[in-house]
């Protein structure tokens, strides 16, 4: 049996570690008497899905150039089976995120600080969220990190949004050292297990089967995207089972309930059900977070109760698909969250994300092979 290296002396010191390069960057922005330039580009950050190299400062373009390649040990054929995977069980995985993965870093009471700060900030908690799933979708859809590819610039980015945070939160006064440093190098590997990690888990609560080569590879997918928004080697899981150890530690160490987690649940149920047609799938992600979550970790967010008999006769029986599957909870669940899946990522598409802000990005192939319906 391997032995866990996430020890507690070695993930307390990668917990007052942050990103060098793009730390240096944002500080020489800062030092150099820039800030309009440095509040244009966090403008610029939040309002478009791209960075636009001509249009930035010449360190900013050394940034881009030099977070711009894959790892040496990034392996095509892993990212492809990553992505095909995505593609097959794309709607689940939207699901999987909005009820498993995002309540599950909320749940994390020392992280969740800068998420809950940094939203107040935006006053747009839905904002958030939308650009989380849009980097989902960037990342694993067809080429999206190939070069010049969608998923790669999402994650240079969001690298360099991070690095915006960390600078303001501390000069702000708001910020607690207790919490260790903002955005640091265990919360960055805790979210790279929430992208990957928690993903898997809760699309096998959701009746989908990955084999272990494919868990693999869809993790390969998250520590290439992990090494390119500035996660050091040393905190990159190994393998699926070195990263259900990491999540294990995680959990024990920082899993607590706190008002801004649960307020953060709040906004993500809101946001389903906002983006979801009629009243027909009120409910659900909130019953969907306590099948995947478990209802230790439920409880600690808050999450209302699980009402299943109303979706006895609510979508299912709509689509006529309910007599077969009622009789088996897993199927039931497995055909509900497919639905759900479905009709969350439609209700993106159309949702308007306010001026300036470009439609959520969903590539032809994917809307074709989910059979989602969009402008």
């Amino acid at each position: 049996m391997r032995a866990n290296r996430w020890t507690d002396e070695f993930l307390d010191g990668f917990r007052q570690r942050g990103d060098p390069l793009a730390d240096q960057t944002v500080k020489n922005l800062f030092q150099q008497g820039q800030v309009e330039t440095a509040n244009v580009l966090l403008k610029q950050l939040i309002r478009n899905d791209q960075l636009v190299p001509e249009a930035l400062p010449e360190m900013l373009q050394d940034y881009l150039l030099r977070t711009k390649q894959l790892p040496e040990w990034a392996d095509p054929d892993l990212v492809r089976q990553g992505e095909a995977l995505f593609g097959r069980y794309g709607p689940q995985a939207v699901v999987s995120l909005f009820c498993g993965a995002l309540p599950a870093s909320y749940a994390a009471a020392k992280g969740v600080q800068v998420i809950h700060l940094t939203a107040r900030l935006a006053t747009d908690p839905f904002r958030r969220i939308m650009e989380t799933a849009q980097m989902l979708v960037d990342v694993l859809a067809p080429d999206g990190l190939a070069p010049g590819g969608n998923g790669i610039r999402s994650a240079q980015k969001v690298r360099l949004m991070h690095a915006a945070v960390r600078h303001l939160l501390l000069e702000s006064g708001h910020w607690n050292p207790e919490w260790g440093y903002p955005i640091n190098q265990e919360d960055l590997a805790g979210t790279l297990v929430d992208f990957s990690y928690a993903v898997i888990l809760g699309l096998e609560k959701l009746g989908c089967t990955l084999s272990r080569q494919e868990q693999n590879a869809y993790l390969h997918c998250w520590k290439v995207v992990g090494h390119m928004m500035g996660l050091e080697a040393a905190v990159l899981p190994e393998d699926i089972e070195d990263c259900a150890a990491l999540a294990e530690v995680v959990q024990r160490r920082h899993f607590r309930a706190s008002p801004e987690g649960q307020e953060l649940t709040r906004a993500l149920i809101q946001m389903a059900e906002h983006v979801t047609p009629g009243d027909l799938f009120d409910g659900m992600a909130a019953s969907l977070m306590r099948h995947i979550l478990g209802e230790e970790i439920a409880d600690m967010l808050a999450v209302p109760p699980a009402d299943w008999t109303r979706y006895l006769i609510g979508p299912l029986a709509m689509l006529g698909k309910a007599s077969d599957e009622l009789g088996d909870r897993s199927r039931f669940v497995a055909r509900l969250a497919e639905v759900f899946g479905r009709k969350l990522v439609e209700g993106m598409v159309w949702m308007n994300r306010g001026a300036g802000r470009p439609p959520f990005r969903i590539p032809t192939s994917l809307r074709e092979s989910w059979n989602v319906q969009g402008r």
